[in-house]
């Protein structure tokens, strides 16, 4: 078959097809004339139904949120921080020894402080030309008996004893 041939059938198929859609069309008009007040009441009516029906569904669905709400809530709330908590790392431990460390430093800071306060305190009440005062005295008390010097102790509060 030769091009042309294939064309001309083709075209023809076309008009043929396009005139036999126009009969039908020319056919359907009046049913469709007939149809179209029925329809026009059954979409009124489907508008009708869809508005009542939400009207009865929406304080059910309002409702179910606020029980929802109240009551579900609460419990997925629950069971979420616990997956949290759950899936959360475990922190690392921290260096105990760093803590004993850091106690250790303040007692021996303390310990030193207060020491060097006594020792100051002491080198207050006792001035050295006091002490050496007092140990003239005892050595020439000592020497005028006629005995061996004695020995001499300072107490802790600053007093001069001869044994």
């Amino acid at each position: 078959m030769s091009r042309k041939k294939t064309n001309l059938r083709a075209r023809m198929a076309a008009t043929g097809a396009g005139r036999r859609a126009h009969r039908v069309a020319a056919q359907m008009k009046p049913a469709a004339a007939q149809l179209e007040p029925l329809a026009q009441g059954t979409r009124t009516a489907a508008i009708r139904r869809v508005r009542q029906t939400r009207a009865w569904a929406a304080p059910r669905v309002e409702r179910t949120g606020l029980v929802l709400q109240h009551s579900v809530a609460p419990k997925v709330s629950a069971w979420l921080s616990l997956a949290a908590r759950r899936l959360e790392p475990a922190k690392p431990q921290r260096a105990r020894w760093r803590t004993l460390a850091g106690i250790s430093l303040l007692t021996a800071a303390a310990g030193a402080a207060a020491a060097f306060a006594r020792n100051r305190k002491q080198s207050d009440s006792i001035s050295p030309v006091a002490v050496t005062d007092a140990v003239n005295v005892a050595s020439a008390a000592a020497t005028s008996d006629g005995q061996a010097m004695a020995s001499t102790d300072a107490d802790v509060n600053g007093q001069v004893r001869t044994s």
